[in-house]
């Protein structure tokens, strides 16, 4: 029921963007989604972001198939070019996050803006670490997966800080109760809070969501889109508020 009242929500933030002024001709948004999803887990944010005037890249890729450094050689130039000369933001879910930690350190476009993470497991996964021994993980997570535990093989704790502007929002809801009952501390059912912070982020917000479904909750897109605008989170803004700035063209 709370996932239909999201989607909701978002169709009406959507219909009062349609009648707004267009906000960031000229400016282009990657999407990176996480470990076992598609592009379409991230069609709503496409939506209101397109509305709010961005050009958007909704990345798609064989997040099982390859370990990440592979996927990260595959997927983000092809992408980057597509955003042609315009600055160009990131907003990513889960491993998404990752797998542009590991391009950005190689390489990074010149004309790179602002980069928002959804539940990334930037100190690894505990959940790894317990599921990774199961022998039906490999097939679940493929070998990207298995390098996002918090063990010496780590692949997130292997990274250096970032030294682009970062924001971090963590789920600190769950709907898989086992899940949290493996994880040290408040998580998403799948990331513990703790585990999304890294070195050289610029800002750190908590909501009330889960791992799942974040990327959909009108509250999350709100945030995110406010980071890339302003650089910074807006801790007191709601949904409600949200549709209310965005269709006047602002989010401040």
């Amino acid at each position: 029921m709370a996932y239909v009242q999201h989607m909701v929500r978002l169709l009406l933030l959507l219909l009062f963007l349609a009648a707004g002024p267009v906000a960031a001709a000229g400016e282009c948004v990657v999407l990176i989604h996480g470990l076992g999803r598609t592009p379409f887990s991230l069609a709503p944010m496409q939506a209101v972001l397109s509305a709010r005037g961005y050009h958007v890249v909704n990345v798609g890729y064989p997040s099982r198939e390859a370990p990440v450094e592979t996927l990260a050689d595959e997927v983000l130039p092809g992408a980057f070019s597509q955003c042609g000369p315009r600055r160009i933001h990131v907003i990513t879910h889960s491993m998404g996050g990752i797998l542009l930690r590991v391009g950005l350190a190689g390489d990074k476009p010149e004309q790179l803006g602002r980069v928002v993470m959804l539940a990334p497991p930037n100190q690894g996964s505990q959940l790894v670490d317990v599921l990774g021994g199961i022998a039906a993980f490999g097939w679940v997570g493929g070998p990207a997966g298995e390098q996002l535990g918090t063990g010496p093989g780590s692949l997130p704790k292997s990274l250096p800080p970032v030294d682009y502007p970062v924001g971090v929002i963590a789920g600190a809801q769950t709907i898989n109760p086992y899940f949290s009952s493996v994880v040290d501390g408040p998580d998403d059912g799948k990331i513990a809070v703790a585990e999304t912070a890294v070195n050289g982020m610029r800002a750190h917000l908590v909501l009330p969501v889960t791992h799942t479904f974040m990327m959909n909750n009108p509250q999350v897109v709100a945030q995110a889109i406010h980071f890339i605008e302003n650089g910074a989170f807006s801790p007191g803004l709601s949904w409600a508020g949200a549709v209310e700035e965005l269709s006047r063209g602002q989010l401040k």
